[in-house]
């Protein structure tokens, strides 16, 4: 089976999309990098496949994360402070969240791919949560299996899973958010987060969210 992901052709030579049984990369994310403000009308426009937001839209605080499934810094963020981030601002509306696709290479593509593709009300989140939960389960020279295996339990079938990542709007759909977040906003390294349009780069323990958001509220 040739996946979707796999076809995908960049004009800049990003990525060389090779066979079935393809090579994981894992890219490490730089430490915290200075801060610069980005206008908060162009980070607010979305990409192609829309935003998919937690908390309140008149938050007075939105946060923008730009991921990589397969970095182990956002894997870190998400395992570690996003419950609590969650708990303490997003669910009682002083924060509206937003991940967007950094995706490092075609096997964090893929799991972009399943989390926009899942079924469910928190569809998109809850797979994402459960591969960072898993993250060096499906990070292997043979991806495939362990990957339907985790989204099977999410409400995939085996149709439903090949469907998804043969879909060539989704994968240039991702690729649209990488391409612009690269560009625009010169993102390159994950996680980076743009917090009412100040740039913070690097995975943050709840206390230094903490820190940052408090003054704005």
């Amino acid at each position: 089976m040739t996946f979707g992901f796999m076809r995908h052709k960049r004009s800049g030579g990003f990525l060389a999309m090779a066979s079935a049984a393809f090579a994981a990369f894992i890219v490490l994310a730089a430490p915290a990098s200075a801060q610069n403000r980005i206008n908060e009308m162009e980070l607010a426009v979305e990409g192609p496949l829309g935003d998919v937001v937690l908390g309140a839209a008149d938050a007075p605080v939105t946060i923008i994360e730009y991921a990589s499934m397969t970095c182990p810094h956002c894997a870190n963020f998400h395992n570690t402070t996003f419950d609590a981030l969650k708990t303490e601002y997003i669910d009682t509306g002083k924060v509206r969240f937003i991940m967007r696709e950094f995706p490092l290479d075609p096997l964090s593509a893929a799991g972009f791919m399943l989390a926009r593709c899942a079924p469910g009300e928190n569809g998109y989140y809850g797979m994402v949560d459960l591969l960072f939960e898993t993250q060096g389960e499906w990070i292997v020279s043979e991806p495939i299996p362990p990957l339907f295996a985790l989204a099977s339990q999410s409400g995939f079938t085996q149709e439903s899973f090949e469907a998804c990542l043969t879909n060539q709007e989704i994968l240039d759909g991702v690729y649209a958010v990488y391409d612009r977040a690269a560009q625009q906003f010169a993102v390159d390294v994950t996680p980076t987060f743009f917090i009412n349009g100040v740039r913070y780069t690097g995975s943050r323990p709840i206390e230094d969210m903490r820190a940052i958001i408090d003054p704005l509220l």
